[in-house]
């Protein structure tokens, strides 16, 4: 299992990276200005639906009853209940484009309606937004064709996937002369990048004779089950992409500059929770799915402990990062072009705020599977919505003070209510069993964060003072420092605390 996530994850590393290479180059042509904000919100749009209607809760209830099918009643019924919900997701899909494409001002009055007071930059949110949510579609039959893939243990398409967004969106960014606008590059390159990654995981799909085909639906016990299952995983997904809204809703009528900051850091911390956190979550499902209808609850519980243990090991190390030196990061990374000192000041404040929910986001995903591996998406809707509810009651109470750096930090708060929640929702129906070997990772783990971020905020101000006179490279140079100080001391005090047994162990999992 620790093999298959490092598999998404390593793909899923090199999705980031690429990502990084289009952020700059998309932080250096389109900047943060009004062009960026009108960006991101027509980019953000169709994200926030694939996220309610795609990856958020097809997969929680798509993924367990595949593995589940096709573990009792074998590849012929798996396929023919694939071939189901592919006909009605893609004819709901094909609805949902029409309205959305004859709509467009109305959807941007009500999610970013400080935009109505900039004519020219809600004319081009208007006009980008037509471009990129086409991509909703496509993407969505991506989802489905990973969840397929997925349920075969199958990783790596649907995890390499994301790579051609980033690629795609760079060429349209370098090629942005051709366009009206670099806005209109940039979204044009969204919506190729959805092409591109539908023939790919489909081709996959099709490789291992999974490929779903057109079949006149029915609704068979299977499907309705399924239903059963999507119902509350659209609430739940539904609710957090609500608190999403509202930071796109509220951030319009900040400042220009505000709705590119949110984009920036939120663009850092998701690095861990995907190549860590969602990876993590990906694997563990079916996992979990496949022991369960097995019949090894054990082997479950066991497979989800290493999870989360896993996910800790490799998140801290962010965390501390994320707290002690964000504005560094976002210089190293970002300033050039149009991207100026001062969006690095506010971008770097805005992910110290999303560092402190960190830890919850990156555990979320193997937390809930205990409940979505045996078909419960009820449970994990309740969690949450109220988080979701904090979460916008915060954004409003800290708007005013913090302005977008308010926003991050009641994300973060809402991510910290949702893990408790499910936490505790599984303990009360049984579903948690925490071994002792993951009670003392966790508190180890935690020691040896605690000194990272502690080596961090000693040598960060030496290493800025070693590379003061190379310019250019003076942040890149000092951070890449720091990531080799910072490596060298987590990574010796997870040794000493570990030890190499530890360390051995972990090899001989992987080779298993």
């Amino acid at each position: 299992m620790i093999d298959r996530i490092l598999t998404v994850g390593g793909w899923t590393l090199l999705s980031r990276i690429t990502g990084f290479v289009r952020d700059i180059v998309l932080a250096a042509i389109l900047g943060a200005g009004p062009a960026a904000d009108a960006f991101f919100v027509a980019f953000r749009l169709p994200n926030h639906f694939r996220a309610i209607f795609a990856e958020g809760a097809f997969n929680a209830a798509f993924v367990p009853a595949y593995a589940r099918i096709r573990e009792q009643g074998g590849a012929e019924r798996a396929g023919l209940f694939a071939d189901h919900i592919f006909v009605l997701l893609l004819a709901s899909q094909v609805v949902l484009l029409a309205v959305a494409l004859f709509f467009t001002p109305a959807v941007l009055d009500v999610l970013a309606p400080g935009f109505a007071h900039d004519p020219e930059r809600y004319a081009l949110a208007v006009d980008l937004t037509r471009i990129t949510f086409p991509y909703l579609l496509l993407i969505t039959l991506v989802t489905l064709y990973g969840g397929i893939l997925n349920a075969l243990q199958r990783f790596a398409a649907a995890a390499a996937a994301p790579i051609l967004l980033n690629l795609s969106m760079t060429v349209a960014l370098l090629l942005a002369v051709f366009f009206p606008t670099t806005g209109h590059a940039a979204a044009w390159g969204v919506l190729i990048s959805g092409v591109l990654q539908a023939l790919l995981v489909g081709g996959d799909t099709w490789r291992v004779g999974a490929l779903p085909t057109l079949r006149w639906p029915e609704l068979d016990a299977d499907v309705r089950r399924f239903f059963r299952a999507l119902g509350p995983a659209t609430v739940g997904s539904a609710g957090v992409q609500l608190a999403l809204f509202a930071d796109t809703i509220i951030a319009s009528f900040l400042p220009a500059g505000a709705l590119s900051a949110l984009y920036y850091a939120d663009r850092i911390d998701q690095l861990p929770i995907g190549v860590i956190g969602i990876a993590a979550g990906t694997v563990i499902l079916p996992e979990m799915a496949r022991r369960i209808a097995a019949g090894d609850e054990a082997g479950a519980a066991a497979a989800q402990n290493r999870a989360i243990q896993f996910t800790l090991l490799l998140s801290i190390p962010c965390l501390a990062a994320f707290f002690v030196i964000p504005e560094l990061i976002m210089r190293a990374l970002f300033m050039r072009g149009a991207f100026t000192a001062a969006d690095a000041v506010a971008a770097g404040r805005t992910l110290s705020a999303y560092a402190f929910g960190l830890l919850p986001f990156v555990l979320i995903r193997s937390t809930v599977a205990t409940f979505f591996a045996r078909g419960d998406t009820a449970t994990p809707v309740k969690a949450a919505l109220l988080a979701a509810a904090v979460n916008i009651a915060f954004k409003f109470l800290l708007m005013g003070p913090l302005a977008q750096v308010g926003l991050a930090l009641a994300t973060s708060i809402g991510a910290w209510i949702n893990l408790g929640l499910v936490i505790w929702f599984a303990a009360r129906a049984g579903h948690v069993h925490i071994d002792e070997r993951l009670r003392q990772s966790t508190v180890k783990l935690a020691g040896a964060g605690i000194a990272l971020a502690a080596a961090l905020w000693l040598c960060e101000g030496p290493a800025a003072h070693l590379f003061a006179d190379w310019h250019r490279l003076r942040d890149v140079a000092a951070l890449a420092l720091l990531a080799v100080i910072g490596g060298a001391v987590y990574g010796g005090i997870v040794l000493v605390l570990f030890g190499s047994r530890w360390l051995a162990a972990f090899r001989a999992r992987r080779r298993g």
